[in-house]
This record gives C-alpha cells, sequence and structure tokens, in this order.
C-alpha cells in the first residue's frame, strides 16, 4: 500500500494543472449540491421540529356559537385528542394608537395541553382581567414591548404581559378565559390532533369525523397544519427545484470532466503505466494508483466545497429558520455527509473506467505507446478538409476531435452541460423578472393618491404621517379627478383588514370602484365581481387556503361577519388580498368612503402639473410616489442564477481547458513538426482554438433546446412551490434573438477554454519538442 500512496503522490505533485481542474471541478459541485440539499432540509425541518415540539394542532376548527354548544363539540370530538372549546373574538385595532391590524382573540387559561401547546418566549401567560399576551415570532422585535397598554374605544384597557408564538397560528393573542367576554366573542374555537393528518385527504377524514355531531352551518373555517406548513415554507420553497437542478448539473459536469481527466492522464501516461507494471506492480495497483491519484484533489475540493455551500446557504434559510423559534441554523447532519463522502465515491466512479483500462494494458505495449504515429479518423478528415477552400490551421483544428473520439464526446457533453446551464438560468430570470413586473407593475402614466378622513372625521395616520382632512366628499372627488385635464380613467377603493374564519387567518380586502378593467389587477380565470359577496382573489390565496374557483369562505371584519363566494383568480403575489366589488362594503363597512385613487395619464401629460391641480382642488389628497417594484426572492434568485451560471459556466470551460492540454501534449511532436515547416504560432493557436470550437458550435446546438426543455420543468415546480400558478408569462420568454445569443455560448465556453493553453503549446519552440521527442 506504501507504494500505491507514493507512486499516486507523485503523480499528484507531477499532474499539477489536472489536479487543479479536479480540485476546483469538485469544490464547485459540492457547494452547489449542499446548498440544494441544506435548503431541502431547511425548509421543512423547522417546522416540523417545532410543530413536533408544540403538539401543533392538525386542524384549527371556528363554529359559530349561536348555532352550536360547547357541550356539543366537546362530544363530537369524542376520543380524539382535542383542546377548547374556546371563546374567540375579532378585535379591529385600526382605531387604536398602534395599528395591529384585525386580531383573533382567544380566551385561554393556559399555554400548555394536549395540543398546541403555545410557547411563551417572552413575560408570562395572561392570568388575570386586563391582561394580554400577543402572537410574535421568537426575537422580533415590534414598536412595543411588555408593560405596553393596548387602548381601544369601547374596549377594556389591556396591558401586555407577554409574547408567544404558536406553530399552529391558532390566534393573534391570547386573554384569560375571564376576560375573553368583555371583548364580545362571536366564534368557538376548537383544536384537534388525528392519528393520521399527512395527507391532505386524512385531515379531510379527521375533519369529517369531529364534525359529525355538529349542525352543517355551525362551521364557519377550518385551517390544517399542512396550509401552515406550506405557507410557512413556500418562500424557501421556490429555490429547492432551482438549486436542485443546478446541483444535477454540477454533479453531471464534475463527473465528466473527471473521467475526462483520468482517461487522458491514462493516454499521455501510458510509458508510466509500463514502467510500473515493469518494475513490479501488479495490475490491481496500477489501478489503485489512478484511483488515488484522482481522489486526493476530490477529497480536499469536497471538504473546501462543503464549507462553502454551507456559508453561502445559511444566510438564504437565517430568517425562516428563525420565525420558527430556532436560533442558530445547522443543516442535518445528512447534508453534509453525502456531499463530504458522497462526492469523493462519485469521482472514484467516474475514474473507474479509465483506470481499468490502465489496469489491462500490457507492459510492454505502454513502454512502446509513445513511438506509435498518429493515424485513423482524425488524419482522414483531415485530408478531406484539405480540399476545401479552408485556412490550413483551421482545417486541421477541425479534424482534431477525431483523433479521441471518447475524449471529445466527454469535452462536448461538459459543453453542452455548460450551455443548459446558461439557457435555464437565462430563462429562469426572465421568468423571475417577467412576473415580478406583472404582480408588481410600474407605470409612469399613472398616478396613486391616497384621501384623507373627512371633514371632523377620525385622524388617520399612514405610517405615522398625520394626514389633512378631506375638503370634497368621495363622489365628489371622483368626480374631480375624472374632470383633470389628461385623465383617461380612475379607480376608487380602500382596503379592510378582515379574518377568514379558521385559525389566524388574516386577509386584506380591496373594494374597487370605476374602471377595473382597466386599472384593476389581471383577471386570470373567472371574472371580476359583479355582485355583493363576490371576490377574486390571488392563486397563492387558494392554493395556501385549500381553495379553489366557487367555494365560499367566511370573512369578518369591524364586527360585521359575511360570506363571499370566489369567482376569480386575479394576478398578484400577495397571498393574503382579497378583491372585491364596492357593492360588498356596505356589509362590512357601511358608509365607508374611498381611501384611495389610482389614475391614467394621457400621452403626453405633465405629472407635477396634474398632481398640483388634484391637491389644489382637495389638499386632503396625497400623492404616493411610485411603488417598489423589487422583490426579495426575484433579486436572490437571479443573482444565484448569475453566481452558478458563471460557476458552472467556467467549470465546462475548464473541462475544454484540459482537453487542450491534452491534445497539445500528446502532438507535440505533430506541432513541432508543422511550425518547422512554417506554421506560425498564431496558427498553431488558431488550430487547437479550432479543434474546441466546433464542439462548442455543436454544444451550443444541442445545449439550447435541451435547456429550454429543463426551464419548462423547474419552472412550474418554482411557481408549484412558491404557491403561484405557472402563467403564460412565466413560460413564454425565449425569443429568436436570445436563442441565437444563448447558441453562442457554447463557442465561448470552448474558445474561452481552448485559449490559454493553444497559445502556451504554441510559444513552444520547435527544438524544444524535437529534443524532447
Amino acid at each position: 500500500m506504501s507504494a500505491v500512496w507514493s507512486a499516486a503522490w507523485a503523480a499528484v505533485r507531477r499532474r499539477k494543472l489536472q489536479t487543479i481542474v479536479i480540485g476546483v471541478v469538485v469544490c464547485a459541485a459540492s457547494a452547489t449540491l449542499v446548498m440544494a440539499l441544506g435548503l431541502l432540509d431547511a425548509s421543512a425541518a423547522p417546522f416540523d421540529r417545532a410543530f413536533a415540539t408544540q403538539q401543533g394542532a392538525h386542524l384549527a376548527a371556528a363554529f359559530d356559537p349561536a348555532k352550536v354548544s360547547e357541550a356539543q363539540l366537546k362530544q363530537a370530538a369524542g376520543q380524539t385528542v382535542s383542546a377548547g372549546p374556546f371563546q374567540q373574538a375579532t378585535v379591529d385595532t385600526s382605531t387604536g394608537e398602534v395599528f395591529l391590524g384585525t386580531l383573533t382573540v382567544v380566551g385561554r387559561a393556559d399555554p400548555g395541553g394536549q395540543v398546541d401547546r403555545v410557547s411563551v418566549w417572552q413575560g408570562r401567560w395572561a392570568t388575570n382581567a386586563g391582561e394580554i399576551v400577543l402572537s410574535r415570532t421568537p426575537g422580533s422585535v415590534g414598536r412595543m414591548g411588555v408593560g405596553f397598554e393596548l387602548r381601544l374605544p369601547g374596549r377594556p384597557v389591556l396591558k401586555v404581559v407577554g409574547f408567544a408564538h404558536s406553530v399552529t397560528g391558532s390566534a393573534d393573542a391570547w386573554v384569560s378565559p375571564a376576560q375573553i367576554g368583555a371583548l364580545q366573542p362571536n366564534a368557538l374555537q376548537m383544536l384537534y390532533r388525528f392519528t393520521q393528518a399527512d395527507t391532505a385527504a386524512q385531515v379531510e377524514a379527521g375533519q369529517a369525523a369531529v364534525t359529525a355531531g355538529v349542525p352543517q352551518d355551525a362551521l364557519l373555517g377550518t385551517l390544517s397544519h399542512l396550509t401552515v406548513k406550506d405557507k410557512a415554507t413556500s418562500e424557501l420553497g421556490v429555490f429547492i427545484p432551482f438549486l436542485m437542478i443546478f446541483g444535477i448539473l454540477g454533479l453531471a459536469v464534475a463527473v465528466l470532466i473527471v473521467a475526462n481527466v483520468v482517461s487522458g492522464a491514462v493516454v499521455a501516461g501510458l510509458r508510466h503505466i509500463g514502467m510500473l507494471k515493469a518494475i513490479g506492480f501488479t495490475p490491481d495497483q496500477v489501478m489503485a494508483v489512478y484511483l488515488v491519484m484522482v481522489s486526493i484533489p476530490a477529497f480536499a475540493g469536497c471538504v473546501l466545497g462543503t464549507l462553502v455551500g454551507n456559508l453561502f446557504a445559511k444566510p438564504i434559510v437565517q430568517d425562516a429558520v428563525e420565525g420558527f423559534g430556532v436560533d442558530d441554523l445547522s443543516f442535518a447532519p445528512w447534508v453534509n455527509v453525502v456531499a463530504a463522502l458522497g462526492m469523493p465515491v462519485l469521482v472514484a466512479s467516474a475514474a473507474l473506467v479509465p483506470a481499468l483500462r490502465a489496469r489491462r494494458l500490457p507492459a510492454a505495449r505502454a513502454i512502446s505507446a509513445g513511438t506509435t504515429a498518429h493515424t485513423g479518423r482524425a488524419l482522414r478528415v483531415q485530408r478531406w478538409l484539405s480540399g476545401t477552400r479552408l485556412p490550413r490551421s483551421v482545417s486541421l483544428g477541425l479534424g482534431m476531435p477525431f483523433a479521441r473520439a471518447g475524449r471529445s464526446a466527454l469535452t462536448l457533453a461538459s459543453v453542452v452541460l455548460g450551455v443548459m446551464t446558461v439557457t435555464l438560468a437565462a430563462g429562469v430570470t426572465m421568468s423571475m423578472t417577467a412576473y415580478n413586473d406583472a404582480v408588481r407593475p410600474h407605470f409612469t402614466d399613472r398616478v396613486e393618491l391616497m384621501a384623507g378622513p373627512p371633514q371632523g372625521g377620525p385622524a388617520v395616520r399612514p405610517q405615522g404621517v398625520e394626514a389633512p382632512a378631506a375638503k370634497l366628499s368621495d363622489a365628489e372627488d371622483e368626480s374631480m379627478l375624472r374632470s383633470l385635464p389628461g385623465t383617461t380613467a380612475v379607480l376608487a377603493g380602500t382596503q379592510l383588514d378582515a379574518e377568514v374564519a379558521g385559525g389566524t387567518q388574516e386577509a386584506t380586502i380591496l373594494f374597487y370602484r370605476g374602471d377595473t378593467a382597466i386599472l384593476g389587477p389581471r383577471v386570470l380565470t373567472g371574472h371580476w365581481p359583479d355582485g355583493p359577496g363576490q371576490v377574486v382573489v390571488p392563486s397563492r390565496f387558494l392554493n395556501q387556503r385549500g381553495l379553489a374557483v366557487g367555494d365560499t369562505v367566511t370573512v369578518q371584519a369591524r364586527g360585521n361577519r359575511t360570506q363571499v363566494k370566489i369567482v376569480g383568480v386575479v394576478l398578484t403575489n400577495n397571498a393574503d388580498e382579497i378583491f372585491a366589488d364596492w357593492s360588498t362594503v356596505d356589509v362590512l363597512a357601511p358608509g365607508a368612503r374611498a381611501s384611495f385613487y389610482l389614475t391614467q395619464m394621457a400621452s403626453g401629460t405633465d405629472r407635477d402639473a396634474y398632481t398640483a391641480a388634484a391637491k389644489a382642488a382637495d389638499p386632503g389628497l396625497q400623492v404616493l410616489p411610485p411603488r417598489d417594484g423589487s422583490s426579495s426572492t426575484a433579486v436572490i434568485i437571479i443573482g444565484a442564477a448569475v453566481v452558478l451560471t458563471l460557476v458552472l459556466g467556467a467549470v465546462a470551460a475548464l473541462g475544454v481547458f484540459n482537453t487542450v492540454v491534452l491534445n497539445a501534449r500528446e502532438r507535440r511532436r505533430d506541432l513541432g513538426m508543422l511550425k518547422s515547416i512554417g506554421m506560425t504560432p498564431r496558427q498553431v493557436t488558431v488550430l487547437l482554438v479550432t479543434s474546441m470550437g466546433a464542439l462548442g458550435v455543436l454544444g451550443g446546438l444541442i445545449g439550447v433546446p435541451v435547456g429550454i426543455v429543463v426551464h419548462q420543468l423547474v419552472v412550474p415546480a418554482m411557481a408549484h412551490a412558491g404557491q403561484a400558478d405557472a402563467v403564460d408569462i412565466l413560460m413564454n420568454v425565449y425569443h429568436a434573438p436570445l436563442l441565437a445569443l444563448l447558441a453562442l455560448t457554447g463557442v465561448v465556453i470552448a474558445v474561452v477554454g481552448a485559449v490559454v493553453p493553444a497559445r502556451g503549446a504554441a510559444r513552444l519552440s520547435i527544438a524544444t519538442v524535437l529534443h524532447n521527442e
């Protein structure tokens, strides 16, 4: 074994270039693999750990106390592990000193129990009258602390005595059972844990069992733990298909390049193999020398790549992990084990075939291999090309890949994967950009104005800014805006923070009036609400709550409750938005006026003059700055696509680099003879670069369609993971000019990888080459 190690270590030191290539390639592949597997683990593991620790509820349900009693709910639960019923109230904080939205407040005696053990991470539980515990993710910093007094008109003063977190999301706040009566409860909450709840069908079966003895119309809404988990992990889930495909591509490129390097090392070291066998090395020892030679840089690159992968993946998931109460992010051991041990095994497997070839070679044949002249396909192709009008250096270069068909095939495959990576990354980038522009459009011809409160009405403080009182009524403001020179469309709207019955499913209802077809969100399926009780929602709203078009949900706001029917899906990204016609606002907030207006200006209208005229007519109108169209997720994905493309493109170029080095070393005598008969160094460079350029052209033609196919598979998976729909704007992003540019990336990868070793070979003097021979 010491002889094998000595020979392998000597080979590593002698073949520094191949050693560096293997180390860099394996490092890049390992880092990408760790990032993909780490995100896969981190996207679900924190939620699963917190859910198990807190005995989270598989189902949270809200019932109408006017139609079912607490005794009936307990009896219907039967032998199912449950908690409750708890009285539940909806508290609107829009009139308070601090706006907290619409709170679902539950009267609960203690945070423990068999179901949904609430984690109190700061302060204590509310046990006395006048106390409240607010739900907040562990470690988050808000505008209030323990001791803050929550004051609302017509409600008792409540002192914040603690902050807690429910992994189920069963409530926004908790008070003692004795206190809940003063908050005017309007529902009863039940929390259930089922024996089997891994799928939606099992949760539905459990729900059917526990509601069998309850009046059919008593159930207001439910919330499944699967919905909570999907919503909590959806942001990270977007990255998983994206990084997994890049991880697979990294592995494939690594295998190809390692096989190419070792195969080249065997061919270039035939005489060395023969000498090893001549001095007593057995065939198995010769094979072991090559496997150990590859494993040394592979192991070093794998260790470094694992560290780099952990370093870059952790910042992406840290925020999500903190939200589950996990202070320190650490991937499951299997993530690093797979990378640290699996990659060297994979590399050794890639090297096994050429190593077996070295094992089978007879010593006499190996020793005499260096004196054999090169003939065969390459020579015949070069002779045929010499009859064309191509320059001699180009015709010789085009025939060179045929000399080593296996090596050329491996190099071509790495170029194809490089082009496919660029094509995929470009498609993903354009898909993310197109989706972001569609859901967060930026229009230079639109003006958004916020309306102040009516004269004598309560003060409105958007983001802490005092708004002047409106001079005109709602109808007068809309009429005035329509009459301004340059106005082509006007949309009036107001929003209401509401609760979707069942758990803490808060949502913002946007009521629109006016030119909704022009200024409203794009309707993908169904139709815009055309009457009271109808709403449209984004696809994420449906997917995160397990709903569909045609379903009915119960919403409650400002002490009012109503049922609304989903009649369509609109293209927006916010999963907690509901869009309704103005006719529905009178049910939940009678007498409400428009709180904002959106106008469209004709082409050529001066924006400053237009807004000045609007403010002069009603000083209560505030012109809002254009909305920021950026998305942190889109920025991260696009940035990751660029980085990974550069990394894998560079790795593919390294494969070309290695091939040119091997070709130049094998053909040193041929190159020396060509230079001796008058070929210039520049022509030698052209010869070697052309040999790879031909593979680059072919790789571009193959890699682009393959990349498009992969894009059509990856992008819908990303959209599904993010709980959005893969609409046409995500898929139809490739166009003819772009495809032509993408096809050229194969040539770029090949030329970039070939030019340095080609120039090095061209600089060799004739005397040096012939002396070595």
